[in-house]
C-alpha cells in the first residue's frame, strides 16, 4: 500500500524550526514529537536559511512552473526549426 505524503502548513514548518533553534533538545528528538519524518526538519531549517521570506511556498514553487513553461516552448521551437530546415534543404535542391 502506498502513503499520503502529509502536507505541513508553513506556520508549522517555521514554529518547528524556531523550536529547534531555540529548544535544547536534539533535532531527532523534535521531530519525533512532532510526528515528521527523520531529516526533514534540517532540511527545513536549510531552506528558511536559503529563502528565507519565499520558503515554503505552498503547492508548487512559481520558479518551476515558468521552468517546466520555458521548456515546453524551447521544444516546441526547436522542433519547428528542425521541421523548416527540413523544407529549405528539400526545396533548395537543383531540379534536374
Amino acid at each position: 500500500m502506498s502513503e499520503t505524503r502529509k502536507k505541513y502548513a508553513k506556520e508549522f514548518k517555521i514554529e518547528a524550526v524556531r523550536l529547534f533553534e531555540t529548544s535544547s533538545k536534539s533535532g531527532r528528538e523534535i521531530e519525533r514529537d512532532l510526528g515528521i519524518g527523520k531529516g526533514v526538519l534540517y532540511r527545513w531549517k536549510r531552506e528558511l536559511q536559503d529563502e528565507n521570506l519565499r520558503a515554503f511556498p505552498g503547492h508548487g514553487n512559481p520558479r518551476d512552473e515558468e521552468l517546466y513553461r520555458l521548456r515546453k516552448e524551447l521544444a516546441e521551437i526547436t522542433e519547428e526549426r528542425d521541421i523548416l530546415r527540413k523544407a529549405v534543404a528539400i526545396f533548395s535542391k537543383p531540379k534536374k
